[in-house]
């Protein structure tokens, strides 16, 4: 109840004044204007009367946003600036009075240095080309997709895209699985179809195949036959090569059932880490699930804790991993920004300090005729381990 309400005053607070400015630094120091974007939905929340709401009702479809936000507010409240200052300001992306869109047209981000955004669809296209028409950093925090933009050397997608997925599963399996039976088993659909092709690109781009990857279609979620696709003498890999949860789990299901006449290791997509049957404690009982994630926070270091004590405090309540991306988006890439401010994108692995992830930003080029990078990418990405309800760094 006490979050809820908590919650509420927050939103009445960025509706009020949504700006504010973190000066750690001397005054003198040059101040740098950092924009910060999530799906708010306060002209949804709010009405000429008020709050449409009572403190007893609060609307779900705003908790993710708030969350980011209240994140990346503790961490302008808590963070050390040694060589400049910060002027922050939060903008709700799912405004009808003032979307993205017009901000843009009526010139009113022009004085930003750095785009921080928890946005997706078309606020996250927009901000894109913004920021590469202003040549300022737009650091995409939580979507994991390109969105169709190409030649754009100011983007940086922190959350990993399916194909970055695809290829550290492979350079896995190549390093360690090379001389085992690897299985792909999918579904028809165009998600399930992208991720075939994305190992079929790598495992033949030199002509060859260096695996051996076999491509197993399921229909109708009937697996009765998949065991007659795997080798009884030999551990079987199994990549679960789809983002369907009801698929996931009869896979899973399916394997753990064959496990002792046919050994497997199971390695599903990024998106598994949200399905249920992945937490439960007796699902699958002693049979792991694999699955790579470009988040890895065991909340045991001193800022996880002073976000928890926070939260505890302030909400009654505990603080989603949507609170620790906001914290981490702004108390990495904000500082960043007052240490090299005229070379930020060619600095971008140069921090001198891990807030809860290891990150690992390249280039990509999507064409061999790129002139210039089609984006910045993370490519450090955790495999983790699930077991009974049990989730742990596996390598």
């Amino acid at each position: 109840m006490k979050k809820r309400f908590g919650l509420v005053l927050l939103l009445v607070a960025i509706c009020a004044a949504n700006t504010f400015a973190q000066t750690g630094a001397p005054k003198n120091y040059r101040t740098y204007k950092v924009g910060i974007f999530a799906p708010l939905y306060l002209d949804s929340v709010f009405n000429e009367n008020g709050y449409r709401y009572s403190s007893r009702s609060f609307p779900k479809f705003t908790v993710q946003g708030l969350d980011f936000i209240q994140g990346a507010q503790i961490a302008l409240d808590s963070m050390p600036l040694f060589n400049g200052n910060i002027d922050a300001t939060f903008y709700d992306s799912k405004s009808f009075t003032k979307p993205v869109s017009d901000l843009i047209l009526n010139k009113s981000i022009d004085s930003l240095d750095l785009i921080i955004g928890a946005v997706k669809d078309q606020e996250y296209v927009q901000l894109a080309n913004f920021a590469q028409q202003r040549n300022i950093p737009f650091i995409s925090a939580v979507y994991p997709n390109d969105g169709g933009i190409v030649a754009n050397p100011f983007l940086v997608i922190v959350n990993s895209t399916l194909k970055a997925h695809c290829e550290a599963i492979y350079s896995y399996l190549l390093q360690n699985h090379g001389n085992e039976k690897i299985v792909l088993v999918k579904k028809a659909g165009t998600q399930e179809d992208k991720v075939a092709g994305y190992f079929k690109n790598i495992n033949d781009q030199d002509g060859k195949s260096l695996l051996n990857i076999t491509v197993v279609n399921i229909t109708d979620n009937n697996f009765s036959g998949l065991k007659f696709k795997l080798d009884s003498l030999h551990r079987n890999i199994i990549i679960g090569g789809s983002l369907n949860e009801e698929f996931a789990l009869k896979l899973a299901t399916e394997c753990a059932a064959i496990n002792k006449t046919y050994s497997s290791t199971l390695i599903g997509m990024p998106n598994w880490d949200g399905f249920a049957f992945v937490s439960k404690k007796n699902t699958l009982k002693d049979y792991p699930i694999y699955y790579t994630t470009p988040y890895y926070n065991a909340k045991w270091d001193a800022q996880s804790k002073m976000i928890q004590a926070f939260y505890k405090k302030t909400y009654k309540s505990t603080p989603s991993d949507m609170t620790y991306k906001g914290f981490e988006s702004v108390f990495l890439f904000a500082r960043l920004l007052t240490r090299y401010p005229d070379d930020y994108m060619g600095h971008l692995n140069d921090y001198p300090y891990k807030v809860f992830n290891e990150y690992i930003f390249k280039p990509v080029f999507l064409s061999k005729k790129s002139g210039v990078p089609d984006y910045f990418e993370n490519k450090r990405l955790y495999f983790m381990k699930a077991v009974g309800g049990n989730v742990t760094k596996a390598w």
